[in-house]
């Protein structure tokens, strides 16, 4: 039977760590994946407004196939510069990519739109994000705080607080799988009708609060009412998921893919016009890649992974900007 990791964090898997920096002031962060080992890496990007770095080395037919790290980070375009602060830091520890006597440490990025979010003061001077690139890798670790830190800092979920949420699992035949994400939805993470989380079900025990009882009316398809309020390029989920059993480049896609799985899960609706979701996958493991069968299993189990670290981003979330947390108001009680 599967069951969370020790941590019930991404940092379960083994040769992970994550590291995070906020602008407190300017309701922004950075979240970093730091690979201790250069880890084979893939990317699937299903929203119609992405932001990203680096996302085309990691398709097929492409040189390099692993990564030091991935970078999530708040800022929109601008939070693309945290991965340069985050390149700084493994350069200086002689992380890289070899090309002849020279290392380029390889950082793929996503990003959220976080800049309008309420009550943050613009930067003056340089934006903050190759800083907060610096002190999230400088501070990677096994812990992390969820919610509202790192690139979650600014995020919200349709009506509802978003932030950074993380979740593990082992699988019953070896090897463990951990997702973390940021989830800052145009979508709703709850039914508008009652406040109960779309994914649920897939939570284990007392991983989740009791949730709100089912009305006994049947839901109305098109009550998007737990939803933003629609702009184009102003909302986006992005994600990581790692495995420290072995994938080739090729394996990595189809987990990424299978992955986004967990978004539409736990958010919905997912994948739309104002999203630029974005799942990374990471895989740490040696040896030959596993098969079809097991990788279709591991996939599964990624997406109900990421869909259970959504619903931890937006449990862990605290109100801030106008936006009530699920807790404020949907707990019951």
């Amino acid at each position: 039977m599967a069951l969370a990791g020790p941590r019930n964090l991404i940092t379960d898997v083994a040769g992970i760590r994550v590291g995070q920096a906020e602008d407190r002031a300017g309701i922004t962060g950075t979240t970093v994946v730091v690979a201790e080992e250069p880890a084979v890496a893939a990317v699937d990007v299903r929203g119609g407004a992405p932001g990203s770095r680096e996302t085309e080395l990691l398709g097929p037919g492409t040189l390099v196939e692993r990564v030091d790290a991935v970078v999530l980070s708040g800022g929109s375009a601008f939070g693309l510069d945290a991965a340069g602060g985050v390149m700084d830091v493994l350069a200086a520890a002689g992380r890289g990519f070899a090309v002849r006597e020279v290392r380029v440490p390889i950082v793929p990025a996503a990003i959220v739109f976080d800049l309008a979010f309420p009550g943050r003061r613009p930067w003056r001077g340089d934006p903050p994000y190759r800083r907060l690139g610096r002190e999230a890798a400088a501070n990677a670790a096994g812990d992390f705080v969820l919610g509202n830190a790192g690139a979650g800092l600014g995020a919200k979920a349709g009506t509802l607080k978003g932030g950074i949420g993380s979740a593990s699992l082992r699988l019953g035949d070896g090897g463990t799988v951990g997702a973390i994400v940021v989830v800052n939805s145009w979508g709703a993470v709850v039914r508008p009708d009652c406040g109960r989380l779309w994914a649920a079900e897939l939570a284990f025990p007392g991983e989740i609060p009791p949730q709100p009882p089912l009305p006994a009316a049947a839901l109305d398809p098109e009550d998007f009412s737990a939803c933003s309020a629609p702009a184009a390029g102003a909302n986006t989920t992005i994600a990581v998921v790692a495995t420290d059993l072995a994938l080739d480049k090729n394996s990595c896609r189809r987990l990424a893919v299978m992955a986004q799985d967990g978004l539409a899960r736990a958010i919905r609706p997912a994948h739309t016009p104002f999203d630029g979701d974005t799942v990374f996958a990471l895989s740490t493991g040696a040896g030959a890649a596993i098969d079809p069968g097991r990788l279709a299993r591991l996939g599964n189990a990624a997406a109900d992974c990421l869909a259970r670290a959504v619903m931890r981003a937006v449990l862990e979330a605290e109100p801030l900007g106008g936006f009530p947390s699920w807790r404020q108001r949907w707990q019951p009680g």
